[in-house]
């Protein structure tokens, strides 16, 4: 039984067609330059001092954070966009689902934006996706499973009809006015994953989006160093790197490290039951489960919906092959022995909500937890998640479970390069100027002192962060006009309703909790009729604690026998002097400081 098969993509190739123009074009070129006119010294002097635009390139996000990469390309009245992904939400963002970037510039400059590059499909570089086309619906081109993926996430936001999505190949090149962009291949940890050489009047950049060099990849399609060496001699005027393993020396291991660790793991097993959590978009490592499970004989569930979406998707597009009648349902486990079952599932990161902490704690449906199970957890915990993916360890172990993660056994590898890889690919490259992007601060600064190991000059480096432009020509690097770039929270439905300011609420509602105070005043005279009624949510329990109580009653009551008749109208000074008489009783008898909300009813 496979998983449930998304629609087929309808996207336009588009790419191919503008590639044989850009050919003719070039013939052009060539045939003017052939020809060889007069010049007078006037018409040399002029042309000398006209220069070229400069490019200018703004940050919207990726820079001194982990996900949410945006950045921006400006070039003689064009723009165009490279990613739009998401982040996931600090501890103290209580609430809040997702973290998108601030859009204000992009609504502000939507007639000039000519369009959209993905360079994959993880959600750090394509969660923001729909929030963007609804304010500005310009073309999005990425590969094929890119942009199966978006289309699955579109059609959730109702977008998937209207949205222009176009499916662009390793060497294929976009057109966005005066730009010129060029799709490199590069390995990463999720199939379709590119660089990008963006051309104009300005020079050459590289963005190479996340990217290892991985000689032996699963899918047998090797990192494009030699188009990157080509591109490096005709002369890069700047690179924009990813920063995200600067600090890790050496070279990241191959993805097929991990399906020998695998195959080793699942002969150990014998009898019991697999559980191996890893991403949802790890498909070559999905792959390699799949591949093994069929040789050990045993049948593959998977558990969790991205997951499973993921996989339809891939199997549609032909990026995953899942050998015939491998793949059962999650209903149907109970129905093979424990050593014919390996399930594949979420929850690497130990999210609360996903399929691997449901089965840690108890309330999966389908999945219980036993001594016979051996979990393999395939992922290396975020910087933040570590206690999270702690703690579903632990429980796991207190069910009887043999738990084995990443620094056991090496049943993970990044897909980010190392440092070796990042000085090797500034080396081909051989860029002016120099950009480290996606990564914290410490990544950055790691990344920047590797490109002065490499002979790049001090001053020819930029340490930028999010909301920071800078305008690059062959005659230098310099800051340009800041832009807004701040976080917006998406909270349920709401996108960017849930600010600073709630969310300072929020956190001291969660630190020190609420008093309600409630009285009935005369609508005529404003004297009070009835009350004060003090309630407590999440400061301290009512029952056990009446004489603390009894005394906000008190204090709220000593406001109302000290204020004047003309200032009983005033709801806003009485609230404000309600406030502070409970806050400062509170304070001096817990030594907390409770949220204090005041209600004032006409009768």
């Amino acid at each position: 039984m496979t998983a449930k098969k998304y629609e087929k993509i309808e996207a336009t190739v588009k790419p191919k067609k503008k590639t044989s123009a850009h050919k003719k074009t070039t013939k052009a070129k060539k045939s003017v330059e052939s020809i060889t006119l007069p010049i007078d010294k006037k018409t040399t002097k002029a042309i000398k001092k006209k220069k070229a635009p400069s490019l200018k390139i703004a940050f919207l996000g990726g820079l001194n954070e982990v996900g949410k990469n945006m950045t921006l390309y400006e070039y003689d009245g064009d723009m165009f966009i490279v990613d739009c992904g998401l982040s996931f939400p600090d501890q103290d963002m209580l609430g809040v689902d997702l973290v998108i970037p601030d859009f204000t510039y992009i609504e502000q400059n939507k007639d000039k934006i000519k369009g959209i590059v993905i360079t994959h499909g993880h959600e750090d570089h394509i969660g923001g996706l729909p929030y963007l086309l609804k304010l500005a619906n310009v073309p999005v081109y990425a590969t094929v499973l890119t942009i199966g993926l978006i289309q699955a996430k579109l059609r959730e936001h109702g977008l998937a009809n209207i949205a222009d999505l176009n499916v662009i190949n390793p060497g294929d090149k976009v057109f966005f006015g005066d730009f010129e962009v060029e799709c490199i291949h590069v390995n990463h940890s999720i199939p379709g994953a590119v660089a990008l050489a963006i051309r104009c009047g300005a020079g050459t950049v590289v963005q190479t989006g996340d990217f290892k060099i991985d000689s032996t990849p699963i899918d047998g399609e090797m990192i494009d160093l030699a188009r990157f060496a080509e591109i490096g001699e005709e002369g890069v005027l700047c690179l924009l790197q990813d920063s995200t393993n600067a600090e890790r020396p050496g070279f990241t291991e191959s993805e097929r490290k991990v399906g020998e660790s695998f195959e080793t793991l699942f002969h150990r097993a014998e009898n019991r039951r697999i559980i191996v959590a890893t991403f949802a978009s790890n498909i070559h490592r999905v792959q390699q489960i799949m591949d093994i499970a069929k040789k050990t004989g045993r049948k593959v569930a998977l558990s969790g919906r991205s997951l499973e979406n993921v996989v339809a998707i891939s199997e549609e597009l032909g990026c995953l092959k899942i050998p015939e009648g491998l793949l059962v349902s999650i209903d149907m486990i109970n129905k093979y022995p424990a050593d014919k079952m390996v399930i594949i599932t979420t929850g690497s990161q130990g999210e609360p909500l996903s399929a691997l902490a449901r089965m840690a704690f108890s309330e999966h449906r389908k999945v219980e937890i036993c001594s016979n199970d051996c979990v393999i957890i395939s992922a290396t915990p975020i910087p933040g998640n570590e206690k999270t993916v702690g703690k579903v360890i632990n429980e796991l172990m207190k069910l009887g479970a043999e738990v084995i993660y990443e620094k056991m056994y090496e049943v993970h590898v990044s897909g980010h390069a190392c440092q070796e890889e990042l000085k090797i690919m500034m080396g081909i490259i051989k860029p002016k100027f120099f950009i480290p992007v996606h990564g914290e601060q410490k990544h950055l600064n790691k990344h920047a002192s590797l490109a002065l190991s490499v002979g790049i000059p001090p001053e020819n480096i930029v340490i930028a962060d999010n909301g920071y432009s800078v305008e690059v020509s062959r005659d230098g690097i310099k800051a340009a006009q800041n832009i807004p770039a701040g976080r917006v929270f998406v909270d349920g439905y709401g996108v960017g309703d849930v600010g600073n300011v709630v969310m300072r609420d929020r956190k001291r509602l969660s630190q020190d909790g609420l008093i309600v105070i409630s009285v009935a005043v005369d609508s005529v005279t404003g004297y009070l009729m009835s009350g004060p009624d003090v309630i407590s949510r999440g400061f301290v329990y009512e029952k056990e604690s009446e004489e603390l109580i009894e005394a906000a009653k008190e204090a709220a009551m000593a406001v109302f026998d000290e204020i004047n008749s003309s200032e009983r109208r005033d709801y806003s000074a009485v609230k404000s002097k309600l406030r502070d008489s409970v806050s400062r009783l509170m304070y001096e008898k817990t030594k907390r400081s409770p949220m204090i909300l005041p209600v004032i009813m006409e009768v």
